[in-house]
């Protein structure tokens, strides 16, 4: 029997002031690469994000963001189609995301266009992937990622992986990044246990 070919995924990309900018640089540059499983996707910064994202990779976002070609809207925009459940999104990433946007969104607190669009996935029942870098974690950090799991998101933190032996920091923040695109739908060249 013959698998039907998945139909392209529609993606809201989000993008906190966490520190971590290089898994969002990686996540773009890896989405770039996948656009045949990509119907579009849609990029929003929090307004922190772009000032982090300089501080640590010491280069304008916007040389990232125009060659992948995604289309970003800004904070406030709240008539971005990500704003309604109508716009039929299917995947939503929030890489890295801080611990204020996720406890803003374990509360339902739409404050910015990127708390409202991870309020229309989950109220959607659709698939929301928060990717918290922090450490060590507080009580009322895990207790906002239990409510989030419990309302049906997915929490993976940016822990890296050893087990693929990668050979550079890029290539050990490729692990996080791999697993996400997995989680996402998306079929990619991550290394896969017990395969060579």
């Amino acid at each position: 029997m013959k698998h039907k070919p998945m139909a392209p995924l529609k993606i809201i990309v989000g993008i906190t002031g966490a520190s971590g900018t290089l898994y969002g640089k990686l996540l773009l540059t890896s989405l770039h690469g996948l656009q045949d499983q990509i119907e579009k996707c849609d990029l929003v910064f929090s307004e922190n994000a772009r000032a982090v994202w300089r501080f640590e990779l010491q280069e304008d976002p916007e040389q990232m963001v125009h060659p992948v070609n995604f289309t970003t809207h800004a904070p406030d925009d709240f008539f971005a189609p990500m704003a309604s459940g109508s716009s039929g999104y299917d995947v939503m990433i929030v890489c890295p995301c801080t611990m204020g946007t996720l406890g803003r969104i374990a509360a339902g607190t739409s404050v910015d266009l990127l708390t409202r669009a991870a309020d229309v996935m989950l109220k959607e029942r659709k698939k929301l992937i928060l990717v918290p870098r922090e450490a060590p974690y507080n009580l009322i950090h895990l207790n906002n990622m239990k409510l989030l799991t419990e309302a049906g998101a997915i929490i993976c933190p940016a822990s890296p992986s050893f087990y693929s032996k990668p050979s550079s920091i890029e290539s050990l923040a490729l692990t996080v990044i791999e697993r996400i695109l997995t989680l996402a739908g998306l079929k990619n060249s991550g290394f896969q246990w017990g395969e060579r």
